[in-house]
């Protein structure tokens, strides 16, 4: 199959217009494209000249109502510090120290014969009480009762013969008197005599013996105690120097107190007390206090003596505080007994210090000095002299002015008159 060619288009026919010369050269449509493009490209131009002029105009309208800043010098403000009334008053001074609660007497019930044990007091326990001279334990006491028996009949054996002894040298010596027997004869029986009266005595001491040692199979208390340990049981068989128990009394206990060699200034003892100085250790009381079952109980002691001499590992000195009556107690709910044993702080009061100035322990700057605050509220520092410092509080005995303020806020920077806000301290 062949194709056919289109038809050509048939195309308007043109109509010349006419103006009043007759047909113009120019086309009018190329005219008014011409005239179309030009604006166009004008407005591309203009367009962002008048958004930049309203912008320009904008600014200058914001910058000149703009808010004008107030010009201010800086003035950095001033340190702000509490200070302390410093006031003189006397004080009585503290030791502090610590020990252990150990009895005054304390013993160990020993056997001074030999026997078996055939009777142990109740109280004969660990923790039991006792009194003095109560029987606390027997061994078996048939020997020396025999023994005894024994002793008995030698003496008055001894005792016939040196009657007898007696009477022959008194009726010899009559005789002598007389003429009748010889001095020899008489001195023969005066030496009987002599020695019947010395098998006498003798056998007095063996039967004193006897009975003693009767006497030591009952084991009594010694004093007021309290059973620390029992050593022994019924049926055991012991011998001289065996321990039967170990005790303590009860009427007192003492704590032994190490003191640093320092703190002996405060307590007027000096070292190497004589013996009529020994009144000048109760001068001091004692407050003993310890925990016991969740609360905190407190005793009162008194120095009794010292050590008399220095640890060498601790170079300390030893005091001795005694509490008297240490199981008395103050009813079901008061003060528990103070038993050997229980570790306990003691505070023991020195000497009164007069003029002394009590400062928190914040105050002190440089081991001894203080910064205190003038009238003017300026720093000023001051070298004080440090009696005494500790965790809490320092005590200065010079250096300071009565009514003075005395910075206790730390300050990282202080310079000699620097000026200062001041806060009273309100907690002394």
């Amino acid at each position: 199959m062949t194709s056919q060619p289109l038809p050509p288009r048939r195309q308007a026919p043109r109509v010349a217009q006419t103006g009043p010369a007759g047909p113009t050269a120019l086309k009018p449509d190329a005219r008014n494209a011409n005239s179309a493009e030009t604006g166009r490209r004008a407005a591309r131009w203009l367009l962002p000249l008048a958004v930049l002029g309203l912008g320009a105009v904008a600014t200058a309208g914001l910058y000149a109502t703009r808010p004008v800043a107030e010009k201010k010098t800086f003035i950095a403000p001033l340190p702000l510090v509490e200070v302390f009334p410093a006031m003189p008053q006397t004080l009585a001074l503290t030791v502090e120290s610590q020990g252990t609660v150990v009895p005054t007497t304390e013993s160990d019930l020993v056997a001074e014969v030999k026997g078996r044990v055939t009777w142990v007091s109740e109280a004969l326990v660990a923790g039991g009480f006792f009194r003095q001279g109560q029987e606390l334990l027997r061994l078996d006491g048939r020997d020396y009762t025999i023994a005894l028996e024994r002793a008995w009949a030698n003496l008055e054996l001894r005792a016939s013969e040196a009657q007898l002894a007696t009477s022959e040298a008194e009726r010899r010596r009559a005789l002598a008197l007389s003429g009748a027997a010889s001095d020899a004869d008489l001195d023969q029986f005066e030496n009987r005599a002599r020695v019947a009266r010395a098998a006498l005595d003798e056998a007095r001491a063996s039967r004193d013996q006897a009975k003693l040692d009767l006497e030591r199979t009952l084991v009594s208390a010694p004093y007021d105690g309290r059973v620390r340990d029992r050593l022994v049981d019924l049926g055991q068989f012991v011998s001289p120097g065996t321990p039967l128990a170990r005790i303590h009394a009860t009427d007192r206990v003492e704590v032994r107190l190490p003191i640093p060699t320092q703190e002996l200034a405060h307590l007027d003892l000096p070292f190497g007390l004589s013996e009529g100085d020994a009144s000048l250790f109760r001068e001091h009381p004692v407050r003993l206090s310890a925990r016991y079952a969740g609360q905190e109980y407190q005793w009162p002691a008194v120095l009794v003596r010292s050590e008399g001499e220095i640890e060498e590992r601790t170079r300390m000195l030893n005091v001795v505080a005694e509490v008297a009556n240490p199981y008395a107690t103050d009813g079901p709910t008061g003060r528990p007994p103070l038993a050997p044993g229980m570790f306990v702080h003691a505070e023991i009061q020195g000497r009164n210090l007069p003029g002394v100035y009590a400062l928190p322990r914040a105050a002190l700057r440089d081991e001894s000095r203080v910064v205190v605050a003038d009238a003017e509220d300026r720093l000023r520092y001051r070298d004080v002299g440090v009696i005494r410092r500790n965790r809490h509080q320092v005590l200065v005995g010079a250096g300071l002015q009565p009514g003075e303020r005395v910075v206790v806020s730390p300050l990282k920077i202080v310079t000699d008159g620097m000026q200062v806000r001041v806060l009273e301290f309100e907690t002394p």
